[in-house]
């Protein structure tokens, strides 16, 4: 234990303490008298006062206390704190030793028994051992936040009110998930919903994505899912189609080496069906059928003779567009 206390020895701090305590209750004795004497000009009535205004000898409540507090210079407010608390603690009811803030305080207990009783209750001070009232210990028994918060409710509920504003929210955030001892104790899926938020900006998920796409173990895994795999191959097709056609703006002569490689594409799936038809038809010869087998047979013949006609009608006006009919006939709906 430290020998000095500030500029004092301990000894002296406890005899100014002392001296002090003795002020304090000077100093309650003397907000009760005021307390009382503004109950005496305006005892508690209904919210609002009882008295109508409008003469020069009637006033309001809130204009008697403002008179009153005028003349002996002070706050009206602090008149009506004195009111209210003397009020809310008759004198019997009054605690010697016990501060006037602490009465002010107990005063939000509703119920007076409940009241009575809690001011007989001092909670425990561990830094002196004894029991004994303050300011923070009132209200943690009335549920208010305290100035100095000591256990992990209170700490968080100061850090919440101090971080209201967003951007000091924000940079808390930050300092926080630097230290590595913080984010251990995140759950999963809390991780998750913060990175979830953090990334809603397009450009932002962009660079986090491609950087865990880096790291093969994550790669790998989040491969594994059917739906991920399909976008990132549908992504694939469409960044090689935006290429393709950039390619094709910067470079005309791209466009006419991919019509004539397409142009030979067509022309030999149209002789590889015939040769194909042309080797396979006369070895059926002697075979038979059944009804079935026929039926599937009409089936594709109807298919592509349907593709024939639109690959005829697309050279003959231009239209290479698929309708839904036509869609649903070449998959064999």
């Amino acid at each position: 234990m430290t020998d000095r206390i500030g500029n004092v020895t301990r000894q002296r701090y406890e005899q100014l303490v002392t001296q002090a305590k003795e002020l304090i209750a000077q100093i309650a004795r003397s907000q009760f008298a005021l307390g009382d004497m503004a109950l005496e000009i305006e005892p508690m009535r209904a919210v609002g006062g009882s008295m109508p205004n409008g003469t020069d000898d009637l006033f309001t409540v809130t204009e008697s206390l403002q008179m009153f507090a005028d003349d002996i210079g002070v706050e009206r407010r602090t008149v009506e704190d004195w009111r209210y608390t003397a009020n809310r603690w008759p004198a019997k009811r009054r605690r010697e030793g016990v501060s006037f803030t602490v009465h002010r305080i107990l005063a939000s207990v509703v119920d007076e028994d409940e009241r009575w009783a809690a001011i007989e209750d001092a909670p425990f001070n561990p830094r002196t051992g004894a029991r004994q009232w303050t300011p923070d210990g009132a209200k943690r028994v009335v549920g208010q936040r305290v100035d100095r918060p000591v256990t992990v409710d209170e700490k968080v509920q100061a850090v919440a009110d101090l971080t209201r504003d967003d951007e000091v929210a924000a940079q808390v955030a930050t300092d926080l998930l630097k230290r590595p001892a913080v984010t251990e104790h995140v759950t999963p899926a809390e991780r998750v919903r913060v990175v979830t938020e953090l990334t809603r900006d397009d450009t932002v998920a962009q660079e986090v994505t491609s950087s865990l796409l880096r790291r093969p173990d994550v790669a790998r895994k989040t491969m594994r899912d059917d739906t991920t795999r399909m976008l990132v191959n549908r992504a694939q097709f469409d960044n090689s189609n935006e290429t393709r056609d950039r390619i094709r703006e910067r470079t005309p002569a791209v466009r006419a080496i991919e019509h004539t490689i397409e142009y030979l594409d067509l022309v030999g799936s149209c002789h590889s069906f015939v040769a194909t038809l042309g080797r396979l038809v006369p070895q059926l010869r002697g075979q038979e059928f059944t009804e079935d087998e026929r039926e599937t047979v009409r089936r594709q013949i109807g298919r592509v003779r349907a593709a024939a006609d639109w690959l005829e009608g697309a050279l003959d006006n231009g239209e290479f567009t698929l309708d839904e009919q036509l869609v649903q006939l070449l998959k064999g709906e």
